[in-house]
């Protein structure tokens, strides 16, 4: 069967146990489950070449961009090949006067945001890791800049899509808005690659900020950092980062990064401001606040180098735990409640790890709602993790939340999609019926 693909694609097509073994896996799923081989796309002809073939083949089609993904969403369910979009990696066109970009799915965002300098502009959005763009908007990804600038539904102005059947589809405009029709383009931001795979994106991109300043807060214990993050958020003031930390974290990246941070829950905080007057006026103000909420500790990040060396660590924390607890696995998971609710879920997050016995790290993009729990465990002791990830879920639903921020939905919250969205759950499975009536888009994902 694979003869056929390797006649239509020649060496784009690979078998090699290496390249199974890469696309087989993502970065915390504990699951491994190899496809039967990996095509590497390099344009849009290959993508559409690829899917005419699964349909007669019968053969699933998952696409794969830089492997980053944290839920099992690349992961085969039975026989299927990956597509792999890592070399359609071209900046197709920057037009800094209309505050856009145009990039094939395989550009990465640090990528991108060197193809941008000296034009006074950048694409905010960062996962920490360097993922790429049509993953990003596969997953609707997010990250640390999310609570000024948004995620990928904010910041993707139109996308090419194919179809199951072969159809490519236009989705947008590169405008800053639209009212024309259904909005299409939304749907296939966080689909998972279920519903069509992306070739293009427009992306809208945004000024550099002309003033920063990063601040590091330290509490005496995460409910205290929680609630004054809470607070940092009803102020008013321009916040563009706001990351919560626990003490195992900051313990971590120490002795992973040689760095000397006070080992006690942090705020890590970032202001992107229009003067310098301002600037200061609101670091005061923000000072002031955290004081007033308990904050035994703040130090700030006054130039450049320190600022990246702040948000290094930040991107660094995975890697840190890694070290700190050699040959575990680990379970990443991620939830997001209403602001109001955050601070009690971070309390039940913590109450629940010591109950079960658990050792993990508390971190988040909190300016959201939105935290993650990274649960080192043995082998034997994954299956107690991951009902540690179903209570959690449980509790951030209860409380008018989502199973999941911004990871996406995968493998692991499939389950959740019911209780979270009722009947809807069964319009979205229309949905995917109509887009790909032979499931051959990455299925068993999603719904």
């Amino acid at each position: 069967m694979l003869d056929s693909l390797k006649a239509a694609l020649a060496d784009k097509v690979s078998t090699a146990p290496t390249d199974l073994e890469t696309h087989g896996k993502d970065e915390a799923y504990p699951i491994r489950s190899l496809p039967q081989a990996v095509v590497y796309a390099q344009s849009l002809e290959d993508v559409v070449r690829t899917l005419d073939w699964a349909r007669e083949s019968g053969l699933a089609v998952i696409p794969f961009g830089t492997g980053t993904s944290l839920e099992g969403h690349v992961l085969p369910q039975g026989p299927a090949i990956s597509l792999d979009l890592s070399r359609m990696n071209r900046v197709l066109e920057v037009r800094p006067e209309d505050f856009l970009a145009i990039v094939e799915p395989g550009v990465t965002r640090e990528q991108l945001n060197a193809a941008l300098k000296g034009t006074g502009l950048f694409f905010p959005v960062d996962p920490g890791a360097n993922a790429s763009l049509g993953g990003m908007a596969s997953t609707n990804a997010s990250g640390t800049t999310t609570v000024r600038y948004g995620g990928m539904h904010h910041n993707v102005l139109a996308l090419q899509v194919v179809l199951a059947d072969g159809e490519v589809l236009e989705l947008g405009r590169a405008v800053r808005k639209t009212s024309a029709g259904y909005d299409l383009k939304d749907l296939f931001i966080g689909s998972e690659g279920t519903l069509g795979v992306i070739t293009r994106l427009t992306l809208r991109l945004h000024p550099l900020p002309s003033h920063v300043h990063t601040l590091r807060v330290f509490f005496h214990s995460l409910e205290a950092a929680a609630d004054a993050a809470y607070a940092l958020m009803g102020s008013g003031l321009p916040l563009a980062r706001l990351e919560l930390l626990d003490e195992l974290s900051l313990s971590a990246i120490n002795r992973y990064l040689q760095r000397s941070y006070p080992e006690k829950p942090a705020l890590f905080v970032e202001f992107h401001s229009s003067t310098r007057e301002a600037l200061e006026a609101e670091s005061q103000m923000a000072l002031e606040l955290m004081r007033e909420a308990g904050a035994v500790a703040v130090d700030a990040a006054r130039t450049p180098e320190e600022r990246n060396a702040q948000w290094e660590a930040r991107h660094q924390l995975y890697w840190a735990l890694v070290a700190q607890y050699p040959g575990h696995k680990f379970m990443i998971t991620d939830t997001a409640v209403p602001l109001s609710r955050m601070p009690e879920l971070v309390r039940h997050s913590q109450r629940l790890l010591r109950e079960m016995g658990l050792g993990g790290s508390i971190v988040g993009h909190v300016g959201d709602g939105n935290f993650h729990t990274l649960v080192a465990t043995g082998e034997q002791d994954y299956p107690k993790a991951e009902a540690f990830s179903a209570r959690l879920v449980e509790k951030a639903l209860e409380l008018g939340g989502t199973c999941t921020g911004e990871h996406g939905v995968g493998l692991r919250k499939k389950k959740y999609l019911a209780h979270e969205h009722g009947a809807a759950l069964e319009w979205m499975r229309q949905l995917k019926r109509l887009f790909d009536p032979q499931n051959i888009l990455n299925p068993g994902k999603v719904v």
